[in-house]
C-alpha cells in the first residue's frame, strides 16, 4: 500500500512538472478586443508564426471578452503578454505594479482619433450639441479617453452636451453605427478608420471624418512583469528586427498596421493617465 501510494504520489508530481513545462513553452498573448475577434485572429496568425520562429516556442493567442479581461488576465498571469491601448497599459501597469511596455508602433508616439458623422451638416463639434454620440470601448485610449478628455478641455462634457451617449464596444462597430444612422457622429482611432477606408469597408460617399484629435502615444506591446527577462528581452529583439524591407516582414507588419516596431517605456504613458484622472476614470 506505501509503495502504491508513493509511486502515485510521484506520477502526480511528474504530471504536475509536465504541465508547468510545457505552459512554460508555450507564450500566452492577448490583445484588447478592439476590433471583431475574427478580425484580432487574423492579424496575429502570421505574427504569432513569427514569434514561434524567433523565440523557438509556441505562441497561443487566448482571446478575451472585454478591456479589463486582458488587464486582470496579465495581473493573475494567465497571460505573459497583451496588445494593450495606452489606458489599458496605465490600468495594467497600476493593477500589477509591475507591467513592462515593451514596443510600440512608429505611429503610436503621435497617435490620433477621427471623429466622423454622415450627417452633412456637421462640420465641428459645435454642430452636435443635442445630438447622439457614441465612443467605443469605456476602456478605449482612442475611441474614448483621450477623445473625452480633449472634449473636456474645450468645456464639452458629453453627457450633457449630447442628447445621448453610447458605447458601442470596438472602434469598427462606431463606424457601423454612424453609417447606420443608429447615431449622429462617434470617435475611432486613425489608424482602424484608415485600413477600413481603404478596405472599402466604409460609404465614404456618407461617412466623413469632421475632426481629428491632438497627438497622443497610444498602444504597446506589454508583457507581464513576472515574465522571465531573458525572454522579455527576446520578444523586444523579434519585434525591433521586423524589416519593412522585407516582403515576409513588410507583410506582418501591414497587418499591424505598422511602418515598424520601437523601443517605449511607461514613462511614455504618464499623459494617458493624467487624462484618465482628470476624467475621472482612475481612482
Amino acid at each position: 500500500m506505501l509503495k502504491r501510494t508513493l509511486a502515485l504520489a510521484v506520477g502526480l508530481t511528474l504530471s504536475v512538472t509536465a504541465l508547468l513545462a510545457q505552459a512554460a513553452d508555450t507564450l500566452k498573448v492577448s490583445a484588447i478586443p478592439d476590433e471583431a475577434p475574427t478580425e484580432l485572429l487574423r492579424k496575429f496568425k502570421p505574427l504569432g508564426e513569427y514569434l514561434e520562429k524567433q523565440l523557438g516556442m509556441k505562441v497561443e493567442f487566448v482571446p478575451v471578452s472585454d478591456y479589463p479581461a486582458v488587464v486582470e488576465a496579465l495581473a493573475t498571469d494567465r497571460i505573459d503578454m497583451a496588445w494593450l491601448g495606452g489606458f489599458t497599459f496605465v490600468q495594467a501597469r497600476l493593477k500589477t505594479g509591475n507591467a513592462i511596455p515593451l514596443v510600440q508602433r512608429e505611429q503610436d508616439a503621435q497617435f490620433t482619433s477621427k471623429f466622423i458623422t454622415a450627417d452633412p451638416n456637421v462640420k465641428s463639434l459645435a454642430d452636435l450639441k443635442g445630438k447622439s454620440f457614441a465612443f467605443g470601448s469605456v476602456s478605449s485610449t482612442s475611441g474614448s479617453l483621450m477623445p473625452r478628455y480633449f472634449m473636456l478641455q474645450d468645456g464639452i462634457k458629453p453627457e450633457t452636451y449630447f442628447s445621448r451617449v453610447g458605447y458601442s464596444g470596438a472602434h469598427d462597430a462606431t463606424v457601423a453605427w454612424v453609417q447606420a444612422g443608429k447615431v449622429d457622429a462617434g470617435v475611432l482611432n486613425a489608424s482602424v478608420w484608415e485600413k477600413l477606408v481603404k478596405a472599402g469597408k466604409v460609404d465614404t460617399d456618407k461617412v466623413k471624418v469632421f475632426a481629428t484629435t491632438p497627438a497622443y502615444f497610444d498602444y504597446n506591446w506589454t508583457v507581464r512583469g513576472t515574465l522571465d527577462p531573458a525572454l522579455a528581452e527576446k520578444i523586444k529583439a523579434a519585434f525591433l528586427a521586423l524589416d519593412p524591407a522585407k516582403p515576409e516582414d513588410k507583410a506582418i507588419l501591414d497587418l499591424q498596421a505598422a511602418s515598424r516596431f520601437i523601443e517605449t517605456k511607461p514613462e511614455n504613458y504618464k499623459g494617458i493617465e493624467e487624462a484618465a484622472r482628470a476624467a475621472d476614470l482612475l481612482k
